[in-house]
């Protein structure tokens, strides 16, 4: 059994993971449905801001690591949908592979109704990075424990508070030159809004049981991406290609080391795109992609020269 779509006004809803970057959309999209959220997080403090988009007792907290079973069961206590955004760049075997199959049988367990887990496009359990194995793994984990789970795979996802956009963006504004490295890899970005909005399209009912890519409506290359952000904050930069030997060479040599560019494991995930392969999952769930162009600019301008009022320079 699902939740009927349209159906989520006055349900418990369980987001682990409600307090991050894609997790504030979520809650703001459950709560405009009605839904009841419990946001469940290792330091609920970091989502108290969430409490002014709800009305009086429709958002609670609760402490939960999803690599502890107990504080898991507690969370999703009487929920009728469990979300599971959380995700890792450390510890990935234990938060995206084990930790996704404690949160999906803690769901079975509690008897909820639906579940909606966030993996990522090249999610395999043969993959050559350690990322992409655990996700696949993950996925694995929770096909078994709840069949009827939706499984989402969104490629790069852009908003306000990324960490994609700004991050090149900043390096664009603060660099005399822009290294890029693998810039004819391609990716599919999507906006945090359509994914959210995604999201809860499946919690309420649509595509149970089914996995899903997330794409935006553009493929854009690396070079394609730095080349709008360098557009768009009008900022000139001479780009230098690192060729794939060195960018492989620092990847393996320096990728160990604290705020290294890149590090080896990332370097295997650039080796494929990160585009979607079959029917695009936003069609599917009812939700029409977003242009980077038509919501980017009114973050981006923050890095011109003097902001909005910047002009185009080479500096």
């Amino acid at each position: 059994m699902t939740l009927a779509p349209h159906s989520l006004s006055d349900q418990l809803v369980t987001v682990f993971g409600g307090d991050g970057f894609v997790g504030r959309y979520v809650v703001e999209q459950l709560l405009r449905a009605g839904a009841r959220v419990r946001v469940a997080s290792r330091n609920p403090k970091r989502g108290w801001f969430l409490k002014a988009q709800a009305n009086l007792g429709q958002i609670s907290w609760v402490v939960a690591d999803v690599t502890q079973a107990e504080s898991v069961a507690r969370a999703v206590a009487g929920a009728d949908g469990v979300i599971n955004l959380v995700g890792a760049f450390k510890n990935m075997d234990a938060v995206q592979h084990e930790g996704a199959r404690i949160v999906a049988e803690a769901a079975r367990a509690a008897k909820a109704k639906a579940q909606v887990h966030i993996s990522a496009i090249g999610a395999d359990v043969d993959s050559a990075s350690a990322y992409g194995r655990s996700k696949g793994d993950g996925e694995a984990a929770v096909r078994q424990a709840f069949p009827k789970a939706v499984i989402l795979r969104p490629s790069l996802i852009f908003g306000r508070e990324d960490q994609f956009t700004n991050r090149f963006a900043a390096l664009i504004r603060n660099a005399p030159m822009l290294p890029v490295m693998r810039g004819e890899a391609k990716f599919q970005p999507v906006f945090v809004g359509d994914v959210a909005r995604a999201i809860v399209s499946a919690l309420a009912g649509k595509q149970a049981g089914k996995t899903l890519e997330l794409g935006g409506p553009r493929v854009m290359s690396m070079s394609d991406i730095n080349a709008y952000l360098m557009k768009e904050t009008r900022r000139s930069r001479f780009v230098l290609d690192v060729p794939d030997v060195l960018g492989g060479a620092m990847a393996r040599l320096t990728g160990w080391l604290p705020m290294a560019p890149i590090t080896w494991d990332q370097w295997l995930m650039l080796q494929s795109d990160n585009v979607v392969t079959g029917s695009d999952g936003l069609t599917a769930l009812g939700v029409e992609p977003t242009p980077m162009e038509a919501v980017a600019p009114a973050w981006l301008v923050t890095y011109r020269r003097h902001g909005r009022f910047g002009a185009e320079v080479n500096a």
